[in-house]
């Protein structure tokens, strides 16, 4: 199995890096092969424009997915692109890991959304949903909460952690084909002791060892 672990933390001694380290040991270590963006090192720039593309249909008005399509018939994306929608293509797994700000995705984890998934590449001409460009492949999200589990709950104070995780499980992931697995999620590592947070670690190593067995889940429609 070919795997894609997307780390979106500015700390590489977090937790997120620690989990994201754990991951990629516990699946080359099951027989897998690995392929990593570590989204902050690499620099990768979230902002979508012209920058994204090597040629131009339209040089008076930009609409990205015009462009991207475009891109598409000519292969001309960018070489940042090119290499992230590659490392895509091939993954038959792949794996989110970032903290969760302000009830969604870092800035620079949805602005590589933005910029990868693009039209006529990875979506597009009928192919969303059930007959997705990525049908076939799985994603799982790693998350980390600053709050406590049950603020996450149906009825808690930040509210149902499946709602507030459904427009990256339904509208991003499985919008493009993948299937979705359940996610794993840390509630309040920072506050966690060293103890804990190892526990952790461990554990999601041990899933991640049979993952290729798990069923996804039903994330839903709109």
């Amino acid at each position: 199995m070919n795997a894609l672990i997307v780390l979106a933390h500015p700390e590489p001694r977090s937790f997120n890096g620690a989990m994201a380290d754990a991951a990629v040991q516990a699946l080359r270590a099951a027989g897998h092969t690995v392929a990593t963006s570590d989204l902050y090192p690499m620099g990768f720039d979230p902002v979508s424009s012209r920058r994204n593309f090597t040629g131009v249909k339209d040089p008076d008005y930009l609409k990205l997915q015009i462009e991207e399509l475009h891109a598409n018939e000519i292969g001309g994306f960018a070489s940042d692109i090119e290499t992230e929608i590659t490392k895509l293509e091939a993954a038959d797994l792949m794996t989110w890991q970032f903290p969760l700000w302000w009830f969604g995705l870092p800035a620079i984890l949805k602005g590589w959304v933005d910029r990868v998934f693009a039209m006529g590449r990875t979506y597009g001409n009928g192919h969303i949903y059930e007959t997705g460009r990525f049908r076939g492949k799985r994603a799982v999200l790693s998350v980390t909460n600053g709050g406590p589990e049950p603020a996450y709950l149906p009825g808690g104070f930040n509210g149902d952690l499946n709602v507030i995780l459904k427009p990256i499980q339904r509208g991003m992931l499985n919008f493009t084909g993948f299937s979705v697995l359940a996610p794993q999620v840390n509630y309040g590592p920072a506050q966690a002791d060293a103890a804990a947070r190892a526990t952790w670690l461990v554990a999601w190593a041990k899933h991640l060892a049979t993952i290729e067995k798990e069923e996804p889940i039903d994330v839903g429609t709109y």
